[in-house]
């Protein structure tokens, strides 16, 4: 894979030239500049990759935010943190923002945080070769932040930022967001309400592909009751089944008449059963009682769902109420839900966002950029503004093991995706 990119980036460098030609001559200034500071871009990902800002790392995120915050000062945009409630636990998200009123409003979304705790076993950025680096939080998604400043930075230089409304939105809590929802995506979603179109920095899926579509998530909760007797009288009409078997029926179900559609899954993370069953939400442990001779009492499954409309969402919270309350002899259910990313449709007006990148990119002699599976990606924070604007995302840095120890992040395609996110923000905001 690291041979097929560095390969795709020869060719990249050696047509260079040719393309040259399809950009106006301020987009190739800003070209020269990107090229100019990206030796810098790449030691500022160093530094904020070295700051642990796993989520619930609170001054770790936000010395991550200050980092940027001075950054963006320096460009003359506007920044501001804002604070989570405490009892959250959430560190904040920093906004940056330059006024104006030509062309489209744009949004920039990136997040701080990481899935690195400060108890992670936790590498510091080293290189692995003079492409690729070991970078904990790197690739998702400090490396797609960086892009964001960089891209910024070369528009900044070549004035070109007088008159444009431009937020940039880094959330403190992507990782695992904070609860409500209503407080933790307020800002976000007030930001896109005052915009025309959001681009999503996360991680990317390849250097010839974008992202127009993402699947929600949702989380699920089946709690089942039996009645606790000895072993020997199960199945009998005194007894019943007991907990644990009607907890298999449903679950069995759930994957032979639920499943099915296209781009909808869900999956059952934890399961137990027994005479007493315990669970902590916030450590996702749990402890169970029971004895073999004894007919479990309580079992409790969680999971998530993943769907592409919220008509798909709906229609498939139905089916598993309908599964649920079928019960087995002597056996009562309950489902409960609870909402956590929307999400983000293939819209029209993303596509047209997808051939305006692609235009950039062929432009740039950089290749044609297609359409992202979306069975393929997880929920984003560009899901919450997704039904106020048009969406992009996925224009991120490239790596490999993300959320692993082994995380690394390609350098040889930052430079390349800087000059690309910032040609289509020039052209945006010239429209």
């Amino acid at each position: 894979m690291i041979k097929k990119i560095l390969f795709l980036l020869v060719i990249i460098t050696t047509t260079h030239s040719a393309f040259c030609q399809k950009l106006s001559r301020t987009e190739r200034k800003i070209i020269r500049s990107i090229e100019a500071n990206n030796s810098e871009a790449i030691d500022f990902l160093e530094k904020v990759v070295n700051i642990n800002s796993g989520t619930l790392n609170l001054e770790g995120v936000k010395k991550v935010g200050s980092e940027f915050s001075t950054a963006f000062d320096a460009l003359g945009f506007q920044t501001d943190w804002i604070p989570m409630p405490k009892e959250m636990n959430r560190a904040g998200h920093l906004f940056a923002e330059t006024q104006g009123s030509q062309g489209k409003k744009l949004l920039l979304i990136g997040h701080l945080d990481t899935v690195f705790e400060e108890d992670s076993p936790f590498q510091t950025f080293s290189m692995v070769n003079d492409s690729i680096a070991h970078a904990p939080g790197g690739n998702d998604m400090k490396g797609g932040d960086v892009i964001i400043l960089y891209a910024m930075k070369a528009l900044k230089e070549n004035n070109l930022l007088d008159d444009a409304q431009i937020i940039v939105a880094f959330t403190g809590d992507e990782e695992s967001t904070g609860d409500p929802l209503s407080i933790s995506r307020k800002d976000l979603i007030d930001a896109a309400k005052r915009s025309d179109i959001a681009l999503g920095f996360e991680t990317s899926t390849g250097f010839n592909y974008a992202t127009v579509a993402r699947r929600g998530s949702s989380g699920w909760k089946v709690e089942v009751e039996g009645k606790r007797a000895h072993s020997s009288g199960i199945f009998s009409e005194n007894t019943g089944a007991g907990a644990i078997f009607e907890m298999s029926r449903i679950l069995h179900e759930f994957y032979r008449d639920v499943k099915g559609e296209d781009l909808l899954t869900f999956n059952p993370g934890t399961l137990i059963g027994g005479t007493f069953v315990t669970f902590d939400d916030k450590t996702s442990k749990g402890t169970v009682f029971g004895k073999t001779n004894v007919v479990a009492q309580k079992a409790e499954v969680r999971g998530g769902l993943r769907f592409i409309s919220e008509d798909q969402k709906e229609r498939t919270r139905d089916k598993m109420r309908t599964v649920v309350s079928n019960n087995l002899p002597r056996t009562s259910a309950t489902i409960s839900f609870t909402d956590s990313y929307p999400a983000m449709g293939p819209t029209e007006g993303n596509k047209e966002l997808l051939k305006k990148l692609n235009k950039v990119s062929l432009d740039l002699g950089q290749g044609e950029v297609l359409a992202y599976d979306p069975g393929k990606r997880g929920a984003a924070d560009t899901s919450f503004v997704a039904q106020y604007v048009d969406c992009l995302d996925g224009l991120g840095t490239m790596g490999s093991g993300a959320h692993t120890p082994e995380e690394t992040v390609n350098l040889k395609t930052i430079e390349a995706l800087t000059k690309r996110t910032a040609i289509l923000i020039y052209r945006l905001i010239n429209e």
